[in-house]
């Protein structure tokens, strides 16, 4: 994946700061724009692991941080909610201008709100997730409620949100008033999935079911138990990335079956391992896969090890060889199945080798052939078994050339 530093003006022309998040080879099947929770900014957990899974899904998005948040311009104590609804608004000209139209719109908390009363006004939106929303924008008043009579007296004051100072005016308290959610959830015409944990403190499950109520079909939900209200395991974010990549497939203009995906002439395949484990991103002519170590090794197990995709490499090269000769040939071959084990042993328990002392890879292969075949056509397809394109490269000599490359 590629994560770019963008830039953009709202309505009132401030200059917001955000992330696109863009599979590797920059061609994702949709952008997605996502709002943050009230207070937190595009750099929440939340928001860069929701982001960056689903650019692995071929889904680009847009995290920002709206007025005054972040890197952001402007004074967060001079915006209402409506200000947060014209800055999704503005997030969608700029990817529109520059890129392509969102199809989804994406917001965590207050930030779902927010997308649910932007989204009527995004008719290039063609699916709304909403995870951990209230239903009334109002709801936030609940985080303040000890200052409500000072602001509401002198017009403004300083609270704390997760230990951080605030200025909240009273216009945002009024303009939190104004806003229909009833209205404007019947009125939707996109689709719609609610995510919420039985377990949020912060904004009780209740609101989706009232969020749920006033949506018409077509609407899913889908909890997110054990989470808590900011999803602050990562495992929480990324389950929640994965559900919201599978249901909008659904949805999206450009199906993934129907898109034409680039080849890719230099077979190029790209890996990023980030520090702080060994759990690697790879991105292998348009499809994201992960590799990783188990448990034991010091790993995490989110993905086969690099070992693991060597039989694996080996296995499916062989089945699509023997389905490729029995083809052309005509003969019943109804499924191939190929189980294959890998280790490392001494040279000296194998026959054919010539240094006795050293340690080489060994595969058991075994093939099982589904189908009305004869013996001689099993025997002729196992021989063909042995001459699969990965077989032969890994009985070949093989030279690799490693260079550094510059930063950008």
């Amino acid at each position: 994946m590629k994560s770019l530093k963008v830039s953009f003006p709202n309505q009132a022309g401030i200059t917001l700061a955000g992330n696109l998040e863009l599979p590797e080879d920059e061609q994702p099947l949709a952008y997605a724009v996502f709002a943050h929770c009230f207070t937190c900014t595009r750099q929440n957990t939340a928001a860069t692991n929701i982001a960056r899974a689903l650019s692995r899904q071929r889904i680009a998005v847009l995290r920002f941080d709206f007025t005054g948040l972040g890197n952001s311009n402007g004074d967060f104590s001079a915006t209402t909610f409506s200000d947060n609804v014209e800055d999704l608004l503005a997030a969608a000209q700029f990817l529109a201008s520059e890129y392509q139209a969102p199809q989804i719109l994406i917001g965590h908390s207050l930030g779902g709100a927010a997308v649910l009363h932007a989204a009527a006004k995004m008719h290039t939106v063609a699916a709304v997730a909403t995870i951990a929303a209230p239903y009334h924008p109002r709801h936030t008043l609940k985080l303040f409620e000890d200052s409500r009579q000072e602001i509401e007296t002198n017009g403004q004051a300083t609270v704390k949100i997760d230990g951080r100072p605030f200025t909240i005016r009273k216009d945002f308290l009024e303009d939190l008033k104004e806003h229909d959610p009833k209205d404007v959830i019947g009125r939707l015409k996109a689709a719609l999935l609610i995510m919420h944990s039985p377990r949020d403190m912060i904004v009780a499950i209740d609101n989706a079911a009232q969020i749920y109520q006033a949506a018409k079909h077509p609407k899913n939900f889908i909890s997110l138990d054990p989470a808590d209200h900011l999803l602050t395991r990562k495992e929480d974010s990324r389950y929640a990335a994965e559900m919201i990549a599978t249901w909008a497939r659904r949805y999206l203009e450009t199906r993934e079956e129907d898109a034409e995906f680039p080849e890719v002439i230099d077979n190029r395949v790209t890996v990023r391992t980030p520090a702080g484990g060994f759990k690697t991103d790879m991105f292998v002519n348009g499809h994201a896969l992960v590799a990783d170590e188990p448990v034991s090794y010091g790993g995490t197990n989110r993905g086969p090890s690099p070992y693991d995709y060597l039989p694996a490499a080996l296995g499916a090269c062989t089945g699509m060889t023997i389905q490729m000769y029995a083809g052309r040939k005509k003969w019943p071959l109804d499924a191939a199945v190929v189980r294959l084990t890998h280790a490392k042993v001494h040279a000296k328990d194998c026959a054919d080798c010539e240094d006795n002392g050293k340690k080489i890879d060994r595969f058991e292969r075994e093939v099982e052939l589904i189908g009305q075949l004869t013996e001689e056509q099993r025997g002729k397809l196992l021989e063909i078994a042995e001459k699969c394109p990965v077989h032969r490269t890994l009985h070949e000599e093989v030279i690799i050339h490693s260079k550094l490359r510059e930063e950008a």
